[in-house]
């Protein structure tokens, strides 16, 4: 039984590892690849070339947008233009100060540090970071009581690239020690049919047009979320022996994934129809509304609720979330008496 089990972990591992290595090859690699995303790219072209002209590491900078919007993909963009190497870590990963303390003194000079969901530091941590960010030097403490003294370790020049998807967890105080905060918004679906092109070229994907077009319209204003449909729809397509993945393959790979024409998917149809049938379409609170659709509070906020309202199938209200008329519609569900006069 251990024997299976050991083959059945190192399988998933061995999938995990191929599927974070495509989603490597698939992340741009110069900036004409980058689609998208225009005024984060000019503004951030022009400050790393006068960071070239004075020969000094840029300004700490901060990315903030929904999941899968390219964050992590402009950290990289900006190292390669740079000519400098990027260490990667994410906030939950750093859990007391010598796994920050390991993290910087590692950091070569002009090196890109990329911490990615940095509102989940923790305060503690946050007070080590700000003399790193600011005077480039690190105050560990050593011992405890009347025998505890401090030690500064003088750290290289670095740039630290924080991402998050909640800015408003970030704490002020450390917000405000980046030089400049850049917004990710959703792409375009011309943006994610041209991701989409370059991404079934690296995969050697035959496609059509339209094709292409199904899956951008389905893939939630996201490149990330593109990408994974584009992966789905290739192995439906192989097992069908199909060499060329057409309008119709698109249509069947989704339907039998449950992604309808707005690319809504079972989780977010469960939360608009507790929310319509449970609560009468709201007002409902956040913690109610988890509660009843069995979904994580973050889930909803993170994952589910920015594409929701994105479609204006949701309304925050001082009272909680509502659900629109245009969701009723989607849904093909007649609002009762009371509801009709609220929508």
């Amino acid at each position: 039984m251990s024997i299976v089990n050991e083959k059945n972990s190192s399988s998933l591992i061995r999938k995990k590892n191929e599927e974070e290595s495509l989603d490597a090859a698939l992340r741009p690699k110069v900036w004409d690849e980058y689609v998208g995303q225009e005024k984060a790219k000019k503004n951030l072209k022009i400050i790393l070339e006068a960071a070239k002209k004075r020969g000094e590491a840029p300004e700490h900078l901060l990315f903030y947008g929904n999941t899968g919007l390219g964050k992590t993909a402009l950290s990289y963009l900006i190292a390669k233009e740079m000519g400098v190497n990027i260490k990667v870590t994410a906030g939950p990963a750093i859990e007391k100060a010598g796994d920050l303390a390991a993290i910087l003194t590692n950091l070569e000079e002009n090196n890109v540090l990329f911490l990615d969901e940095c509102h989940r530091i923790s305060k503690v941590l946050e007070e080590y970071l700000y003399p790193a960010m600011e005077d480039f030097k690190l105050n560990i403490i050593l011992g405890k009581g009347p025998m505890a003294r401090t030690m500064e370790l003088k750290l290289p020049r670095f740039t630290l690239i924080g991402a998050t998807t909640r800015i408003a967890l970030l704490s002020a105080p450390l917000r405000n020690r980046f030089g400049a905060t850049f917004q990710l918004d959703f792409y375009s679906s011309e943006d994610l049919e041209k991701i989409l092109q370059r991404s079934a070229e690296i995969l050697k994907i035959k496609t059509t047009p339209q094709s292409l077009k199904t899956i951008s319209i389905r893939s939630r204003f996201t490149p990330r979320v593109a990408n994974r449909l584009l992966k789905r729809v290739r192995d439906f397509a192989q097992v069908e022996e199909k060499n060329i993945i057409d309008e119709q393959i698109v249509q069947k790979s989704l339907e039998f994934l449950e992604i309808d024409e707005l690319g809504l998917e079972p989780a977010d149809r469960k939360i608009l129809e507790t929310l319509i049938k449970k609560f009468n379409g709201g007002p409902v609170g956040l913690q109610s509304l988890a509660a009843a659709s069995f979904e994580e509070e973050d889930a909803i906020l993170d994952i589910y609720e920015p594409y929701l309202m994105q479609l204006g199938f949701i309304e925050r209200t001082p009272r909680g979330r509502t659900a629109t008329k245009l969701a009723y519609e989607h849904l093909k569900i007649h609002p009762k008496r009371r509801q009709q006069s609220l929508i």
